[in-house]
């Protein structure tokens, strides 16, 4: 039982998603192509210019490429902005 419990919650991290208007820099570096320093800019871009009103916008952020939105897409989502 204990097996199958942490199969569960690793294939759950797998295919966890990222919501773009609340993750935290950890949150963000679970994507393909994006380190410390990608998640930091996401994060002040946000900060900066107030929630993503669609996940597309994430390549106005500095080293973030409409490639890697692509390989993510699937993991993203667009929460409620909060701010």
């Amino acid at each position: 039982m204990k097996i199958l419990l942490g199969l569960l919650s690793i294939v759950g991290f797998l295919f966890a998603s990222v919501d773009i208007n609340s993750a935290n820099q950890k949150d963000f570096t679970t994507l393909n192509g994006v380190g410390e320093k990608r998640a930091s800019a996401i994060i002040a871009y946000r900060q900066t210019n107030g929630c993503f009103k669609a996940i597309d916008e994430l390549v106005k952020v500095k080293g973030i490429s409409i490639k890697i939105v692509e390989k993510n897409r699937d993991k993203l989502n667009l929460g409620e902005c909060k701010n």
